[in-house]
């Protein structure tokens, strides 16, 4: 169970951030965080990684409090940040440096195996296509078998088609463990398709102002009717939570 309590985020030029957030996501549950930009949703994925620490309140993962970086905790950024002069084997292990040489092996091979990278291992970052480097940062993120993944806007970079296709095999790849994943995104549509359950967050400061549990079955189709319908609930949810002077918070199905 991942935690969130109460948590408020004032930066040191007096900017409030983030007010009063309090979520508890379940094991295994994929949550995406929508909202206007400036709403606080990558603060509040910072905080939840460890990266940051909210001014006041606390996050946990079954009862231990997180107040920095956490081995059950991966995160993929929205670039891949690779380092050049490693090639794909090289990135995707190089924070296994403390697990025995055998094991360490095995799992790379795995995870570039899950990810589709098998007959790329030895090329450099730079050979890569876009799509093909942020699959080896969720191979990186995923290597170390995280009980959490948070994903910051990580396939916004590129065009729909590989957005598409790197949406439906980040499902398929957590079918394997299904960590609990947490997903900020301006995609309605990539919330739609990966998404359990959807928050709607506000900003100045940033909070919770609507969450709306999906009904969809896997795998969604995004010219399904339900789907759409889907979509213009969470499109009208966004154009609300633009508007200040009526505050709400509900759960939907």
């Amino acid at each position: 169970m991942l935690r969130i309590e109460e948590a408020y985020k004032q930066f040191n030029n007096g900017f409030l951030a983030l007010e009063n957030i309090n979520l508890d996501i379940a094991e295994g549950e994929i949550v995406s965080l929508v909202g206007t930009s400036g709403c606080g949703k990558s603060t509040l994925l910072r905080i939840i990684s460890g990266l940051d620490v909210p001014t006041s309140g606390q996050v946990y993962i079954d009862r231990e409090p997180i107040t920095k970086p956490h081995p059950a905790i991966g995160v993929v950024f929205q670039e891949p940040r690779l380092m050049p002069w490693l090639n794909v084997r090289d990135n995707v292990r190089f924070g296994l440096d403390t697990v025995p040489k055998v094991r360490r092996e095995r799992l790379t091979e795995t995870i570039l195996d899950r990810v589709g990278l098998s007959n790329f291992a030895c090329a450099l970052p730079r050979q890569l296509s876009g799509g093909m480097a942020q699959r080896v940062a969720i191979a990186r993120a995923l290597v170390t078998n995280p009980a959490i993944l948070l994903l910051d806007e990580p396939f916004s970079a590129l065009d729909a088609f590989i957005r598409s296709a790197l949406q439906n095999h980040l499902l398929e790849i957590w079918e394997y463990d299904r960590p609990t994943m947490v997903l900020v995104t301006h995609d309605l549509e990539e919330a739609l398709v990966l998404s359990d359950r959807v928050i709607v967050m506000r900003g100045n400061p940033g909070h919770i102002y609507q969450e709306f549990r999906l009904d969809l079955p896997r795998p969604r189709k995004r010219t399904d009717l339900k789907f759409q319908q889907w979509k213009e609930k969470l499109l009208d949810a966004i154009d609300l939570s633009t508007q200040t002077q009526v505050p709400l918070f509900s759960t939907q199905t």
